[in-house]
């Protein structure tokens, strides 16, 4: 598993579990204000630029990350926070292991399945796949994941190293992603995050995440997007991290 670290003479371990689509780069703001204090460890996920393993599915990503934990760190990290796919992945991590982190923060995660759009993955991507390449593409989707102008060439640079096969796979594993309603027992102190202007779909979501953790707390945050939160809110990201764990 490819791995970027800052901080690494700190004890305290706290994961940052990156988007679909993009890398360990879009918490590397996160990273840099909380390394005097915190071993910040960055994974790369499966499927994605430099990663060593395709993607295999959601359920796999988190037993790989399970694992490393259990190798590296003795089986719990002080805080694990997830994106988009990272936060599904992290909600995985949470239903398969109680103690797995005192602390996590899961954004924008969709674990209702959106089967309309699953069923045209495949095709429209299979058709559309050489235009991550081109710049001027990679410019729209940048604009539209609200990526900051700093992060653009790491995005163009990485999004255009992922697989069709990878692309396709973690596409369709994050639409037909799903959780359920039963209750999930977990020791962490849960924050459930979510933009106030994303799809009814991902405030839906967030929505039964509060329910199947019912000690977690729900927030939705007045006037972001998907993803603009940790992206493009970094110092807001972490004021509230350090407020959370103190």
């Amino acid at each position: 598993m490819k791995i970027v670290e800052y901080g690494k003479e700190n004890k305290e371990v706290i994961l940052f579990l990156h988007g679909g689509g993009l890398s360990w780069w879009d918490h590397k703001a996160e990273a840099l204000a909380l390394a005097d204090r915190f071993h910040v460890v960055l994974p790369v996920l499966d499927g994605h630029a430099d990663s060593d393993e395709a993607f295999a599915g959601i359920e796999e990503n988190a037993e790989r990350l399970l694992s490393f934990i259990d190798k590296e760190y003795g089986g719990h990290v002080l805080c694990i926070g997830g994106l988009s796919l990272g936060a599904q992945i992290l909600v995985e991590m949470l239903r398969r292991r109680k103690g797995i982190c005192r602390y996590a923060v899961i954004e924008s995660a969709s674990v209702i399945p959106d089967r309309l759009t699953n069923a045209l993955i495949g095709l429209s991507f299979s058709m559309s796949y050489g235009l991550i390449k081109r710049r001027w593409f990679a410019r729209l989707q940048a604009a539209y994941l609200r990526i900051p102008d700093e992060l653009f060439e790491e995005y163009y640079r990485d999004s255009s190293k992922i697989g069709k096969d990878d692309l396709i796979a973690f596409l369709k594993a994050s639409t037909s992603y799903e959780i359920g309603r039963n209750l999930i027992e977990t020791s962490a102190d849960l924050r459930i995050v979510v933009g106030s202007k994303e799809q009814k779909k991902m405030i839906a979501s967030a929505k039964l995440l509060k329910e199947v953790f019912p000690e977690s707390r729900l927030e939705i945050k007045d006037g972001l997007q998907h993803g603009e939160y940790s992206i493009v809110h970094p110092d807001l990201y972490v004021s509230e991290l350090l407020r959370m764990i103190k």
